[in-house]
């Protein structure tokens, strides 16, 4: 049977908060898998569930609550997509292929790569607007390398040598 008093720190948040009277504490906030600090602070119930580091879990009304500041909240990631610079654009290595690669390799390469980071992948799961915009920044680089390597291989193809000639004619 599920015990709600042993849960490990994955389901909750971390965070410092000032009650009415000026005491702080220390703990986290208990969330439903899914559920955001945000979500349990603006839903409809009265109490939040709060464990203070080193004591047991309590029940706080939300009117008494005068401040509440998250504590060891990551920062931004820096989540580059690209370059400005046109000249950085390589194609094969945005793909992770040789210059040298065939049609199938590229291909299949090219698959790989877009399963894994096409935003529809992610379209039911809740991602920062950034994260979001890294994902789709990343598509149409992995798109726009494809059509560069497939063109690369068309005129490959194209300066081939004839696989006949008659003789007497060059």
């Amino acid at each position: 049977m599920f015990d709600r008093r042993k849960t490990d720190k994955s389901d909750g948040a971390a965070a410092e908060i000032t009650l009415e009277g000026g005491r702080e504490l220390k703990g986290r906030f208990i969330l439903t898998p899914g559920r955001t600090l945000t979500e349990l602070l603006n839903g409809s119930a009265i109490f939040i569930e709060f464990e203070p580091f080193g004591g047991e879990r309590i029940l706080i009304a939300k009117s008494a609550v005068q401040a509440i500041k998250p504590m060891d909240v990551p920062g931004l990631p820096s989540l580059p997509a690209g370059t400005k610079d046109t000249d950085a654009f390589d194609p094969y290595a945005i793909l992770r292929i040789d210059r040298d690669a065939g049609a199938e390799e590229v291909r299949q390469a090219y698959l790989d790569l877009a399963k894994t980071y096409h935003p529809d992948r992610y379209a039911t799961v809740e991602l920062p607007p950034e994260v979001r915009a890294y994902l789709a920044a990343v598509a149409r680089r992995i798109n726009a390398a494809y059509e560069a390597v497939q063109d690369a291989l068309k005129k490959r193809a194209a300066r081939q040598d004839p696989v006949f000639t008659k003789a007497g004619r060059v």
